[in-house]
């Protein structure tokens, strides 16, 4: 039950790659590695810690007011890690700027307060937060890597570690700009569609549609999901 629940936010109901959720800090802040990596672990510090309090105190909060409820929780949370990345990572924390505040109303964070934590045991609803924020961290990099190394010729993990240069005649600058965030996007989200056709045609099922933007068939706030 509890890999299942973590192993979900991975690759069955990525919150990027599979969802599609997210996406103002996937595009914005993906273009290197180390920022990428900021977001994701300030966002699934956020997912673990909401997702404990509000699972903890879900049977005492009234139904009418569980959504400002939640946004409490979860303000709480955000404020905590910036003032943290402030303090320790002041670089990083200018590069991400805005973003980080931000966390506060990704539907991401909020989705899973609502259909995962608020029905769900405290145990159970740390390993979905840690499983999204996990799910949402490796995609996050993986846009990023793919940016900065394409478009910069550099690979920056983390500040005060030495930037692994790539060698490279002519790096794609387009890619580390606004519009390379969009295209880079469109290239994994189609590498993912393609790799579940090929999953489902080895195993004779019926290849899946590609989920359609739509909130009433978005998996993320199912009952019960």
């Amino acid at each position: 039950m509890f890999w299942k629940t973590f192993t979900k936010g991975l690759w069955r109901e990525n919150p990027v790659l599979k969802l599609v959720l997210g996406m103002c800090p996937t595009l914005a802040v993906t273009t290197s590695l180390e920022n990428a990596l900021g977001m994701g672990l300030a966002s699934t510090f956020v997912l673990l810690c909401s997702n404990a309090v509000i699972a903890t105190i879900r049977n005492i909060i009234p139904d009418k007011v569980r959504i400002p409820c939640f946004i409490v929780v979860i303000a709480t949370f955000v404020t905590i890690v910036d003032l943290i990345m402030a303090a320790f990572v002041p670089d990083l924390h200018d590069a991400l700027g805005i973003f980080i505040p931000l966390i506060v109303v990704n539907c991401i964070i909020l989705g899973r307060a609502e259909a995962f934590a608020s029905r769900h045991p405290t145990m159970l609803s740390i390993v979905d937060g840690l499983g999204m924020g996990a799910g949402f961290t490796l995609a996050l990099a993986a846009l990023g890597a793919s940016r900065e190394i394409i478009g910069n010729g550099t690979l920056t993990i983390w500040a005060g570690l030495p930037r692994l240069v790539i060698p490279t005649e002519s790096p794609v600058t387009l890619l580390i700009l606004a519009p390379g965030g969009f295209i880079m996007l469109g290239l994994l989200l189609a590498g993912m569609n393609h790799f579940s056709a090929w999953q489902a045609r080895r195993a004779g099922k019926a290849i899946p549609l590609p989920a359609t933007m739509d909130c009433r068939t978005c998996t993320l706030c199912k009952w019960g999901s």
